[in-house]
């Protein structure tokens, strides 16, 4: 714990839905929700507006429509969020060397390490610089809260959302912290804090009252040691300036289950390609190539198999992840598909007996267990609900975001048969997606269906714009990359 409030912990405010309000005008103040639009799709976020209505990350995007069925339901548009992170995140760093991202829109700042704040005044004075700056960037509002330890920054930023700052006082922690529910500390979900609440203990106050030999009767010694310290708002984690990365996944869930062996294959090709992409981008490689599975009936099964070296070889880890297709039984139907590269590495070791595999005859090693492992991991288990279970462990909005983002990239059709041609793939516009018309310039789409697609003509920064049908084929219609939130000025190509 340290003895002035310079730790800071910024948290966008609705971040994904607050970007679509700010590029698309005629959503402002309206409630908007962002995720997999699909019969499966989950709620990455929902604006405050949405959240009224009981609307929350995670849900059931059929349970959102249900509470809230006249809010704009909207893919995610991962590549304008990025953008947007990278100029927040980049000032952060102009305040201090020690920046530890949680995530696009979260992250925590060691003031003191960046000589900009070392008390309570000049903490503070940094801390609502720091909004007016995003805001002026931007657009957009963030929340900020200013601790002496990590855990308080966090609880402090929640507490002051949206849209505002606040700062805990050195030695005024447990008077803040008592009264607050025991889910307020981190790491306490909902059976831990059921479980607490049948011991009579709801508040952090109680949990402190109970005592570190009490806690750890009931849950345990690690985490009943830790409860108590958070209980009394001791925290001496230190800002992070860099957060290896565990792993690199890619999943999708489908709308109709999958029972087509052939179909199931391609899927996971496609998969491996994409990961293999975001592994690049990483810029890592890895040695564990891990398939997940979950089957009609919400079993999940993941496949594991170690190579003799990392690799970011396109090839070798669609050869792997359909070895580990082959011990899985999908004959009931697949709803979720997803394959992983973890044990990373910075650099690339060329696997030659792996990639020798592709030479040998269909099934010469079709376990997967031999030959280019060095060995397999099984591991089966049930889950509840699709997203609940994210390859690095994140909950809650992060799980949402991360089963979004894949929904959001969609799947491709597998190809006919042999011998024929492919069909003219049917042009398809999904809500939210950015397009650019020919003569009306830059809009988003609203909506789409028997034929025709329906679009808003406005840009962030202009007055909410008009709604014009087209057909889907129209072909002065085209996908369009998005507008930057600020300083986009008049398209100069819009006539109306």
């Amino acid at each position: 714990m340290r003895a002035a409030p310079t730790i800071l912990h910024l948290d966008m405010d609705a971040f994904y839905a607050s970007v679509e309000q700010a590029s698309k005008p005629s959503l402002r103040g309206k409630a908007v929700i962002v995720g997999g639009l699909g019969p499966r799709g989950v709620v990455a976020t929902a604006s405050y507006e949405a959240r009224r209505f009981g609307v929350h990350s995670a849900m059931p995007m059929g349970q959102a429509r249900r509470l809230c069925p006249n809010g704009a339901y909207l893919i995610p548009r991962f590549s304008l969020y990025r953008q947007v992170s990278d100029v927040v995140m980049a000032m952060l760093r102009e305040l201090s060397p020690l920046v530890e991202p949680l995530s696009l829109d979260e992250a925590f700042v060691d003031l003191e390490a960046g000589g900009v704040a070392f008390d309570s005044r000049s903490a503070r004075e940094t801390g609502e610089r720091l909004r007016a700056d995003i805001r002026a960037a931007t657009g957009l509002s963030g929340s900020v809260g200013l601790a002496g330890s990590k855990m308080l920054a966090k609880v402090a930023s929640e507490e002051a959302k949206p849209a505002g700052l606040l700062l805990i006082e050195p030695g005024t922690e447990r008077e803040l912290l008592a009264p607050m529910s025991v889910r307020t500390l981190p790491g306490v979900g909902p059976a831990t804090g059921e479980h607490l609440r049948r011991a009579g203990i709801t508040t952090v106050g109680e949990l402190a009252e109970a005592g570190e030999d009490e806690l750890v009767r009931m849950v345990g010694r690690s985490a009943g040691a830790g409860l108590y310290r958070m209980a009394l708002g001791l925290d001496d984690r230190p800002v992070v300036a860099e957060r290896d990365a565990k792993s690199v996944s890619v999943e999708d869930t489908f709308d109709v289950d999958l029972h087509d062996r052939v179909r199931i294959r391609g899927e996971v090709q496609r998969l491996a390609d994409r990961c293999v992409q975001r592994l690049r981008g990483s810029g890592h490689s890895g040695r564990t190539i891990v398939l997940k599975v979950r089957r009609y009936d919400f079993s999940t099964l993941t496949r594991s198999e170690t190579l003799r070296g990392p690799t970011d070889d396109p090839a070798v880890v669609r050869e792997a992840a359909a070895r580990l297709l082959e011990g899985v039984d999908t004959t009931g139907g697949v709803r979720l598909l997803g394959v992983g590269v973890s044990g990373l590495a910075d650099y690339t070791q060329e696997d030659l007996f792996a990639q020798s595999l592709a030479a040998e005859p269909d099934g010469a090693d079709g376990t997967g267990g031999t030959g280019g492992s060095d060995r397999m991991d099984r591991t089966d288990r049930t889950d509840g609900a699709d997203g609940a279970d994210g390859t690095d462990g994140a909950g809650g909005e992060a799980v949402a975001a991360g089963a979004a983002e894949a929904a959001a990239e969609g799947a491709q059709e597998a190809a006919g048969p042999p011998g024929e041609p492919e069909p003219a793939p049917e042009r398809r516009w999904t809500a939210g997606s950015d397009v650019r018309h020919a003569v009306y310039g830059p809009g988003w789409v609203q909506g789409s269906g028997v034929g025709r697609v329906t679009v808003r003509f406005e840009q962030p920064g202009s007055e909410p714009g008009r709604v014009r049908t087209f057909r889907v084929d129209d072909p002065e219609l085209e996908p369009s990359d998005p507008l930057p939130l600020v300083g986009a000025g008049p398209d100069p190509e819009e006539t109306s």
